[in-house]
C-alpha cells in the first residue's frame, strides 16, 4: 500500500498538470516606474476601473500598487520566486463560485538599462461575458 500512493498521486498530478488554463486575452504591458496602466473591465452593464502601478524595484522584488472596484491592493513580486503573479477576481462570488473571471498579472521581465517592468495580463472568463478596454494615457 505505501508503495501504491506515491504512484497514484504522481500519475494524478501528471495528469492535471497537462491541463493548460484557456485564458480569452493576453496583453504585455512594460511600464516605467510610477507609470499608470488603467483597464476597463465590462460586462453586463458595468464597467469598472482596474489600475496598477509599480513604485520599487529592489533586490529582485517590484512593489505594485492596484486598485480594482476601490478596493486597493499592493503586492511585491519576484522573477526568481513562485511570487511573480497577482490575481483579481472580477466579479463578486455569488452563485457560480468556480467559474470566477479574473484577471492575472505576472511580473515577466525587468529591463535594467531603461528601468522599465514588462508585464503579462491574462483574463480568464469561462462565460466570455467580460470585455478589456486598455485606457491611453493622456
Amino acid at each position: 500500500m505505501k508503495f501504491f500512493l506515491p504512484i497514484f498521486f504522481f500519475v494524478f498530478f501528471s495528469i492535471n498538470s497537462l491541463e493548460a488554463i484557456d485564458f480569452r486575452q493576453k496583453i504585455e504591458i512594460v511600464l516605467k516606474k510610477d507609470q499608470k496602466k488603467k483597464i476597463v473591465v465590462k460586462y453586463e452593464d458595468k464597467e469598472k476601473l482596474f489600475d496598477f502601478r509599480w513604485t520599487l524595484y529592489k533586490n529582485g522584488g517590484l512593489v505594485i500598487h492596484r486598485v480594482y472596484d476601490k478596493i486597493v491592493g499592493q503586492n511585491v513580486l519576484y522573477l526568481r520566486d513562485k511570487n511573480q503573479s497577482f490575481r483579481v477576481e472580477l466579479k463578486t462570488r455569488d452563485g457560480d463560485f468556480y467559474n470566477l473571471p479574473y484577471i492575472l498579472v505576472k511580473f515577466k521581465e525587468f529591463k535594467q538599462e531603461s528601468k522599465e517592468a514588462v508585464f503579462e495580463l491574462f483574463l480568464w472568463d469561462k462565460k466570455e461575458d467580460i470585455f478589456l478596454e486598455e485606457l491611453k494615457e493622456s
